[in-house]
């Protein structure tokens, strides 16, 4: 994965904040945090910007990096054993990386860039960290995830988006 990341991880998480706000999508991400706590998880998010194109996640890494989406779209392609390809979209305001995330399985797809777009990324060791110095966040959070997981299973197109 060649991505592109921002020095600053305060660079601007208002965006990522109104994109979670503004997204009526099916799997955005239902996180709704006070200004000073989005700048709180700020500190434990680094800014990643992927090209059109780019590899963001591969089918059957063990990696449980999440990704928040502040723009752009990302699509999901999954090979079953019969070589068939699956695929999804998802957009601005809605993360990845979710099911690797809760499971700590391997990837279930592969993630590129559709479009330009700007990610903020969190690690299990970030998280960690989050949970230890700002639970009341790192729980919000992981309802807010969990919410996601639950609504890309109940929706079969969807599904394919759990990675």
């Amino acid at each position: 994965m060649s991505v592109i990341t921002v020095p600053s991880a305060r660079a601007d998480i208002k965006a990522l904040a109104t994109a979670m706000r503004q997204s009526n999508a099916l799997d955005a991400l239902p996180l709704n945090l006070s200004e000073i706590q989005w700048n709180t998880l700020a500190g434990y998010l680094q800014p990643v910007m992927l090209r059109q194109g780019q590899a963001l996640i591969e089918q059957g890494v063990k990696d449980r990096t999440v990704y928040l989406v502040e723009s752009g779209t990302l699509t999901v392609h999954y090979e079953d054993s019969h070589d068939r390809i699956r695929i999804a979209v998802v957009g601005e305001g809605s993360l990845l990386g979710e099911g690797a995330f809760f499971s700590h399985l391997p990837r279930s797809a592969t993630v590129s860039a559709g479009s330009d777009c700007r990610l903020w990324c969190l690690t299990p060791l970030r998280f960690r960290e989050l949970c230890t110095r700002a639970p009341e966040i790192a729980l919000e959070l992981t309802v807010a995830m969990s919410a996601v997981l639950a609504r890309r299973m109940y929706n079969k197109p969807k599904r394919v988006a759990v990675t």
